[in-house]
């Protein structure tokens, strides 16, 4: 995989008075529909098909401008240059290796398929509890088609952002966008997000479409 960038996001982490502080998601249509990024402490579950542009979105918060150090957890894909090979890695595990304000997991669905449900959740309330202890984010993939229906509410219950990546093909060409479904203690946005996937990575549009 190329490393995508998003060279027109300039918003970096930001202390806004009397709100909590925000971390750049790397996408800076998604920086502007969020306020200016993810909220810190927060748990980001992402999903879609794998097809959907998850591994990007995933990519791309990992490695957002400004320097500063993450982990990338992969139990089921190729492991790149800095990333962690968790194929054999138990979950709780994981807490020992977390390095940094930016925490991938990709992904989660592997963890479920092999733990089962209540394992990957137990991961998730103790990665709760590191997250809010340094101000970090851990971002998590699932994908769709895989996981029963109360499976999925259980994850999203975990998570305090839940994002959903759809594509959907229009005649002739293949329509992409995101649907922030939850922000924990915050409304979240009516609106719809369209992307693009280039060499690059993902190209999210400065402005959105009512839901």
């Amino acid at each position: 995989m190329a490393a995508p960038t998003d060279t027109r996001s300039r918003i970096q982490d930001i202390a806004i008075t009397g709100r909590s502080k925000k971390r750049t998601t790397g996408i800076v249509g998604l920086n502007l529909l969020l306020d200016g990024g993810f909220p810190e402490g927060a748990l980001i579950m992402i999903y879609g098909t794998p097809v959907a542009g998850l591994d990007l979105a995933a990519y791309q918060f990992w490695k957002a401008e400004g320097g500063e150090e993450g982990t990338y957890f992969m139990n089921d894909g190729d492991v790149e240059v800095g990333m962690i090979d968790a194929a054999d890695l138990h979950p709780e595990m994981y807490l020992q290796q977390m390095a940094g304000g930016r925490i991938v997991v990709d992904s989660l669905s592997a963890i479920v398929l092999k733990y089962g449900i209540d394992g990957a959740l137990k991961f998730l309330r103790l990665s709760r509890e590191e997250m809010k202890k340094r101000g970090a984010n851990l971002m998590f993939i699932v994908f769709t088609g895989i996981h029963s229906p109360m499976e999925m509410t259980r994850l999203m219950r975990a998570a305090d952002v839940v994002i959903e990546f759809r594509n959907n093909v229009q005649q002739a060409e293949i329509e992409r966008t995101l649907a922030v479904q939850k922000i924990k203690d915050a409304a979240a946005p009516q609106r719809l997000l369209p992307f693009i996937i280039t060499e690059k990575g993902i190209e999210a549009s400065t402005t959105s479409r009512v839901v």
